[in-house]
């Protein structure tokens, strides 16, 4: 389990067709739990325009859309992660996991290499 005061954060660049990186992998775990874009949005300290901008990037990137959202209405709008979004967010954390396992070594070297109270 990574170490809360050390970071490794990862961003997936595919050519100029777009990327993923831990602030998108963010936003869809917010939208699963709030299931709205806006609460996710909100919750996360990003306007409502934002969020929807993030979300229609990624539902452009990928082959299919990795959030579903509906307008409101009588039974209220909401937004829900597709089969695709899961597997977005699944293989994004597991890359980041094995990328922190491959990293450790030198993560440690250059933390010994950092000015003392830098890693305290």
């Amino acid at each position: 389990m990574p170490d809360p005061h050390k970071q490794l954060r990862l961003r997936i660049v595919f050519g100029d067709s777009g990327m993923i990186g831990p602030g998108k992998v963010d936003l869809l775990q917010h939208i699963e739990k709030k299931g709205s874009i806006s609460a996710a949005g909100r919750e996360m300290g990003m306007s409502y325009k934002r969020a929807w901008m993030l979300v229609e990037t990624m539902n452009a990137l990928f082959s299919a859309p990795v959030v579903e959202s509906s307008r409101g209405g009588a039974k209220g709008g909401g937004a829900r992660l597709t089969d695709l979004g899961h597997q977005v967010i699944a293989h994004y954390i597991a890359l980041h996991q094995k990328a922190w396992s491959a990293a450790q070594d030198d993560i440690h070297a250059l933390e010994d290499l950092c000015a003392k109270g830098a890693h305290d």
